[in-house]
């Protein structure tokens, strides 16, 4: 009871002023507004359940990013936009398609002002473009250029005892070279080369267009590499070094001492809850209580379906700590099929952000593509990633829109195993085996593929990469620039190069395609729908208790779950001599384990190497 009479009492100030209130409301109104947008958390593909029990409220997709600033370019009460870059990572694809994003709200006439800390080589890329950029006093530019790493782990595995035997189709295909071998093949390397030469080419070209000044300026500037805020500020690479204190005053004297700084600019009411207050945690525990709205949208809509991650055949089990990472073939054939049949859906877009997986589930998505295809337009957009089967599952497209910077095509397959006979004779243990059957020690990890092993891998290998290069000619046709053998073998290119040979139709983001699509529906007036529906983990626990829609299951959950158990194993024995070492690297072997551990499982793999590109 006293608890009820204080809050009765702190309501009390505000219960007689009401009037007031809003009147102080209206005339900040009027003063305008700047939406600020704090680059500060994680921005996903796909978007995933709120949960507010595991950690996953706040988080913001890539689309509702870009949505929200085109919002700001088009609102008249907006005078500006603020950008903060943060801890937010945004892939060079990603980078690209937001500078053409402030580029159209510039020429709406809203000019956009950036704050840093500090900024990396990412962060400058992007906000190279806009009108003013400032950085606080000692704050550190790190603008010296790009890198690519690529672990290479045989060294570690003959230290564990682990033979690896590994096979691909195509010279290119260097999926498999990262365990056979101690550093990159000549194709691997030459591959290596004519990526990162495309990736630095855009770099220095965005940043050279947004600060006004040549290509070949814009890589002096990073070719010296570090600077300070100050000097920074000398050579013409930002324009003002101060306090936050002081832009924020900067920009009041600009646009007016009430204007209105909004951090959550356009961001959905769920999204405005404040967590600090009891009364903002009340009503977010109301609406968790109530569940999601069922009612269904007959609005006329474009749909987007997002392939993140590794492809996997399956659903997904429920699990509390589910995030991006995976793309598991039957949420998104449903997904699809649904898109298919409901006809407020009238075109769709497959954003693609994938190095690729099983050939088995990007068969089944890319199926599933032609049945929407069969009804409606369906056009795909590639994300940072969209390579093997990443590529596999979007060539049924009309059109695909990439990035210049988007990294795609390796065409090719991948198999091969790893025999553990050394890393048991360590320890002094041996296993006596029987066999039945001329092959059924194919996958054992007793030992390295047997010449009749080897023959029978290369027949399967050859059959399904002759399905892949066909259907990338059956529907390319005389789009392609060159024979399909010079284009496949595992090669990968940017999308520029990719433009370049007729592996894709148009640079351009997720919202290019999603006003392409809708141009040939002929629809003007439409909604997004996102499909699968997100999902929180207790949404995806009832569903598989049958307490949920199961034609609504979300694709993505933590890789971990999806690794092989033999794969799982030697990384575990692999991890002692890990530890303690460059985490950053350490993360890139994991990756490298887990993304050829679906071999075990499936055999043959459409995968790209990890690539990873550094700033």
């Amino acid at each position: 009871m006293r608890r009820l009479c204080l809050l009765l009492v702190l309501a009390l100030p505000f219960a007689d002023s009401p009037r007031a209130f809003a009147a102080e409301k209206a005339e900040k109104k009027d003063a305008g507004t700047i939406a600020v947008f704090p680059l500060d958390r994680p921005v996903t593909e796909a978007p995933a359940g709120e949960d507010i029990l595991f950690g996953s409220v706040g988080n913001e997709t890539f689309q509702d990013l870009v949505t929200r600033m085109k919002k700001a370019g088009q609102d008249d009460e907006v005078k500006a936009v603020v950008l903060l870059p943060g801890a937010a990572t945004l892939g060079y694809a990603q980078i690209e398609e937001m500078r053409r994003i402030m580029a159209e709200v510039q020429k709406a006439g809203k000019p956009i002002h950036v704050h840093a800390d500090a900024l990396s080589m990412r962060d400058y890329v992007l906000v190279s473009g806009a009108d003013s950029i400032s950085v606080v006093p000692e704050g550190i530019l790190m603008v010296y250029g790009l890198r690519s790493e690529a672990p290479y782990l045989r060294g570690l595995l003959d230290l564990i005892g682990v033979t690896p035997d590994f096979m691909t189709c195509g010279d290119y295909k260097s999926a498999g070279e990262m365990f056979m071998l101690d550093g990159p093949s000549k194709q691997s390397e030459e591959m290596d080369n004519w990526l990162l030469d495309s990736l630095f080419e855009t770099s220095v070209n965005l940043i050279a267009e947004g600060r006004e000044v040549s290509p070949e300026k814009a890589r002096r500037w990073i070719d010296d590499g570090l600077y300070t805020a100050a000097r920074a500020k000398e050579t013409g690479i930002i324009d003002t070094v101060q306090f936050r204190q002081d832009f924020v005053n900067d920009l009041k004297a600009k646009y007016g001492k009430d204007v209105e700084f909004d951090r959550k600019y356009g961001k959905k009411k769920r999204d405005e809850v404040d967590l600090s207050s009891p009364f903002g945690l009340l009503k977010l525990w109301a609406e968790i209580l109530q569940g999601p709205s069922k009612k269904k949208s007959a609005k006329t809509a474009v749909a987007i379906i997002y392939v993140d991650g590794a492809i996997l055949p399956g659903k997904p089990a429920p699990s509390p700590f589910g995030s991006s990472g995976i793309a598991y073939s039957e949420p998104i054939r449903k997904a699809l099929d649904k898109a298919a049949a409901d006809d407020s859906i009238k075109a769709v877009v497959l954003r693609v952000d994938s190095p690729g997986g099983s050939a088995t589930a990007s068969e089944i998505i890319l199926d599933a593509t032609r049945r929407v295809k069969a009804k409606k337009p369906l056009v795909v957009s590639m994300g940072n990633v969209a390579g093997s089967g990443g590529y596999y599952v979007g060539c049924a497209s009309d059109t695909i829109f990439a990035g210049t910077a988007t990294i795609t095509a390796s065409i090719g397959v991948v198999s091969g195993k790893f025999a553990t006979t050394g890393m048991w004779n360590k320890i002094g243990i041996t296993w006596h085996t029987n066999d039945r059957g001329a092959n059924s020690g194919l996958f054992s990890s007793r030992n390295v593929f047997s010449e009749a092993e080897r023959r029978q891998m290369r027949a399967l290998m050859d059959e399904i990469y002759g399905d892949f290069k066909g259907h990338v000619v059956a529907i390319r046709g005389d789009r392609l620039k060159k024979d399909i053998d010079e284009l496949a073998g595992g090669r990968v290119f940017t999308g520029k190069q990719a433009l370049e040979l007729g592996l894709v139709d148009k640079i351009g983001g997720l919202d290019d395609a999603i006003a392409h699509v809708a141009e040939e529906a002929k629809i003007d007036d439409y909604e997004i729908r996102v499909l699968p529906k997100p999902k929180t983990f207790l949404d995806m626990l009832l569903a598989d208790l049958g307490g949920g829609d199961d034609d609504e299951e979300t694709g993505t959950l933590s890789l971990s779950s999806a690794w092989g158990p033999r794969t799982a194993s030697l990384f575990r024995a692999a991890m002692p001599y890990l530890e303690g070492l460059d985490p950053e690297r350490v993360r890139a072997i994991e990756a490298a384990f887990q993304r050829l551990s679906l071999i075990e499982k499936e055999g043959v793999i459409l995968a790209m190497p990890p690539i990873e590109i550094r700033d």
